[in-house]
């Protein structure tokens, strides 16, 4: 043991750069200094509580910044018939869902009584606002013109969910897809006004069928349409848990954006992304008896 060194201490090995008065630190590339100044909490005497509301959500917003990251490339990727990379970023895509829903449970330590203390600070402030998050629901499908009312008064927030309505979901990009590939996606599909909102479309459940009853042979769209499914189910929890933590701590009171709150958020758990993937499901026939299971 080297001298001067305690016990229970890690010694720092020679190699170790120390000087960082010319050279990259951690704290300088991540800019640390003005990501952990971005807390401002404005209760007044502060309640310790609030510092937590407020990590949260900017959490989910740095999380939101990568989930859209990922699903614009993976939509470009799919508009070039890049199938494998474009299942890579939607594959990180579901890992970040996952943590997002977990994260969840941190806020649901905030008791009514404490959150009561520092509710009022917020005035009108609402994730409901959350321009990335709108922009997140966009790009899977579930769009709304009316949104855009939300940001008229943030120009760089308004460009970002407008460019999200006006482009196609990654819905789109992957019917497309499977249209170049030679599957009889109809024309009115693929010629949608993509600024509406995605309606469950019966003639795509055949296509889908025939997909699902011979995975083997259409095994790339095949494959898709799981990590489609994993996507919607995923998002669909975040929702649930979204609700249920916002009962938690609230109960049925108004949202502060002036939302009914809980029933709310209930209503948009009927939201769906990619209805003819789930519908597809009923169309399928069971084996015979003794058959091969699919």
């Amino acid at each position: 043991m080297g001298e001067g060194v305690a016990r229970n201490t890690r010694a720092i090995e020679g190699s170790v750069v120390t000087d960082f008065s010319h050279r990259m630190s951690y704290g300088g590339y991540l800019e640390l200094d003005t990501l952990l100044a971005a807390q401002h909490p404005l209760s007044d005497p502060e309640h310790h509580d609030e510092l937590l509301f407020i990590v949260q959500h900017q959490t989910t917003e740095l999380w939101l910044k990568l989930v859209l990251h990922e699903l614009s490339a993976a939509c470009r990727l799919l508009r070039d018939d890049q199938l494998a990379p474009a299942l890579k970023c939607i594959a990180r895509v579901k890992h970040i869902q996952r943590t997002l829903t977990e994260q969840w449970s941190v806020l649901a330590t905030l008791t009514p009584a404490e959150y009561a203390q520092f509710r009022g600070v917020l005035g009108n402030a609402s994730g409901f606002q959350s321009a990335q998050y709108r922009a997140v629901e966009f790009t899977l499908g579930n769009k709304n013109a009316g949104m855009l009312r939300v940001f008229q008064a943030e120009p760089e927030n308004l460009a970002l969910v407008r460019a999200a309505l006006e482009a196609p979901s990654l819905y789109d990009e992957f019917l497309r897809m499977l249209a170049r590939a030679g599957y009889p996606i109809p024309d009115a599909v693929l010629g949608r006004d993509v600024t509406k909102a995605w309606e469950f479309t019966p003639g795509l459940v055949p296509i889908f069928a025939a997909i699902y009853e011979d995975p083997a042979q259409h095994w790339a769209a095949y494959e898709t349409c799981e990590e489609l499914v994993d996507l919607e189910d995923n998002f669909q929890l975040w929702r649930f848990r979204h609700l249920k933590t916002v009962e938690r701590i609230i109960g049925f009171k108004v949202g502060t954006g002036g939302s009914s709150g809980v029933p709310f958020l209930q209503r948009a758990l009927e939201l769906t992304f990619f209805p003819e993937l789930f519908a597809v499901r009923t169309e399928l026939e069971d084996a015979a008896p003794g058959g091969r299971a699919g």
